[in-house]
C-alpha cells in the first residue's frame, strides 16, 4: 500500500463545500440571476469585441482599462476600484488579508453565508450580532419606495442596529459585511446605519450591493467612500447585468485598501474574454434599466400576490428575490414538488434563521405567474392530504 495522506489544514475541519443545489430546470428561479440575456445591442458589440482578443496572450492582469471604465461611472479614479472573477473572490480576498489567526470579523445572520465560510477558512473568529425578526404583517409593496424616502431600513429581519455599534465599539472587529439588500432576506440597511458604523470603528465595513441596482435610488452608500477611508463597496454584473455566466465582480474603495488587496489576488484572476464583456457592458449601462425595473417592479407583484395565499408569509424585499415563510406545509416536501413540476426555487428551512422558508428569483411575467400558480396548486394539494389524514 502506498503512503496516507497528510491530512488538510484544521481549518477545513466541519467545512461543508458550498453547494447552491443548481439543477436545470424549466423555471430557473433559484440563483438570483437575470432571467434575460445581455440586450441585442450589447450583445453584437460583444461578439465584435471578443473576435479581437488574442486569448494566446495573458490578460490585463489589474484589467485597467476595466477599471478605467467603472471608475468613471462612480466619479472615481482607477486606484478606487479592483475587479475580480466574481464578487466570491473579493469577499475570499478580504478574508485574507483582514482576516487570519487572531482576528476577529463580526457577521450578521441570516445573511450570505460565503461571508462567515471565508473568514472560517482563514482562520477568523466569527461574531455573529443576530438580525431582529419583525412582524410584517400589513406589509405592502408601496412601503417599500416609502422607507427610502424616510430615510429607514426597509425589511423583516433589519441588522440589529445597536447590539453592532456597541459590539464594534469594543474595539477588536477587524472587518464586517453588511449585505444590502441583504440575501436571502431582501432587507435594506439605510445609509444613516452605515454611516454611524463607519464612524464608530476602524475596523473594515464591507457592504455588499450585489444587488443594489434593484433597490430605490438614495440606498447606495457609494457616496460614503468620499469620507470614509474604512469603507469598501461590492458590486458585481453578475445580477441585474445579465452576466453571472461571466463572473465579474467590482469592489469600490480607498486607495489603500485596493493596494492591500492586491497583494493577495490572484495573478491572471479576470480572464481576457471576461474582461471584453465587461467592458463592452459598462458602455451600455442604460440600456439595462428598463429590465431591472421590470424585475423590481415584478418583486413588488409576487411578494402581495404571496402573501394573498393562506399558509404563506412572504417578506418584503429590496432585490430581486423574495423569502416566504410556509406556515403549513413543509418546505421540503413543497421545494421538491415545485421542482418536479419543473420550478427550481432555493430552499432555505435547514437555517435556524429561516424555518420551513423558501426564497424565489423573480423571472420574467409570465415566469412569475407561472411559479404563483404552481405553487398555489401545491399547496393546495398538501392541506388536502393534511385534512385527509386528520
Amino acid at each position: 500500500m502506498g503512503q496516507n495522506l497528510r491530512p488538510t489544514n484544521k481549518n477545513l475541519d466541519g467545512v461543508v463545500p458550498y453547494d447552491p443545489k443548481y439543477l436545470p430546470a424549466r423555471l430557473m428561479l433559484s440563483a438570483n440571476e437575470n432571467p434575460g440575456g445581455l440586450p441585442t445591442a450589447v450583445a453584437g458589440e460583444v461578439i465584435v469585441a471578443l473576435s479581437k482578443v488574442q486569448m494566446n496572450r495573458y490578460p490585463d492582469p489589474l484589467a485597467n482599462d476595466l477599471r478605467d471604465l467603472i471608475a468613471q461611472q462612480y466619479g472615481l479614479v482607477r486606484e478606487n476600484v479592483m475587479v475580480g472573477n466574481g464578487g466570491d473572490e473579493l469577499l475570499f480576498n478580504i478574508a485574507f488579508a483582514w482576516g487570519g489567526a487572531g482576528r476577529t470579523m463580526l457577521d450578521c445572520p441570516p445573511t450570505f453565508s460565503v461571508y462567515a465560510a471565508n473568514a472560517r477558512l482563514c482562520g477568523t473568529t466569527v461574531v455573529n450580532i443576530d438580525r431582529k425578526i419583525e412582524q410584517v404583517t400589513g406589509f405592502c409593496s408601496n412601503d417599500r419606495v416609502a422607507s427610502i424616502a424616510l430615510g429607514s431600513a426597509l425589511g423583516a429581519f433589519p441588522v440589529n442596529e445597536e447590539a453592532v455599534l456597541e459590539r464594534v465599539a469594543q474595539g477588536d472587529i477587524d472587518y464586517l459585511t453588511i449585505c444590502t439588500p441583504n440575501n436571502p432576506t431582501g432587507d435594506l440597511s439605510s445609509v444613516d446605519f452605515i454611516e454611524r458604523l463607519l464612524d464608530a470603528t476602524d475596523a473594515l465595513v464591507v457592504v455588499d450591493e450585489a444587488y443594489g441596482e434593484f433597490a430605490p435610488e438614495g440606498s447606495s452608500v457609494v457616496p460614503l467612500l468620499a469620507k470614509h477611508k474604512n469603507l469598501a463597496v461590492l458590486r458585481t454584473l453578475s445580477k441585474a447585468y445579465s452576466m453571472a455566466g461571466v463572473r465579474l465582480g467590482y469592489l469600490l474603495a480607498n486607495p489603500e485598501v485596493i493596494t492591500e488587496l492586491q497583494k493577495v489576488r490572484q495573478p491572471y484572476s479576470v480572464d481576457s474574454l471576461s474582461q471584453t464583456v465587461a467592458k463592452e457592458v459598462f458602455k451600455f449601462l442604460d440600456l439595462f434599466e428598463a429590465r431591472t425595473a421590470l424585475l423590481a417592479s415584478e418583486c413588488d407583484r409576487v411578494f402581495e400576490a404571496l402573501n394573498a395565499m393562506d399558509g404563506v408569509v412572504a417578506y418584503p424585499s429590496a432585490a430581486n428575490y423574495i423569502l416566504f415563510k410556509l406556515e403549513e406545509a413543509d418546505a421540503g416536501v413543497v421545494w421538491q414538488k415545485l421542482y418536479d413540476a419543473g420550478v427550481l426555487v432555493r430552499d432555505f428551512s435547514a437555517s435556524p434563521y429561516t424555518p420551513n422558508s423558501l426564497r424565489v428569483s423573480m423571472g420574467i411575467p409570465e415566469q412569475n405567474d407561472a411559479f404563483l400558480a404552481t405553487l398555489a396548486s401545491i399547496l393546495e394539494e398538501e392541506k388536502s392530504n393534511s385534512e385527509l389524514q386528520g
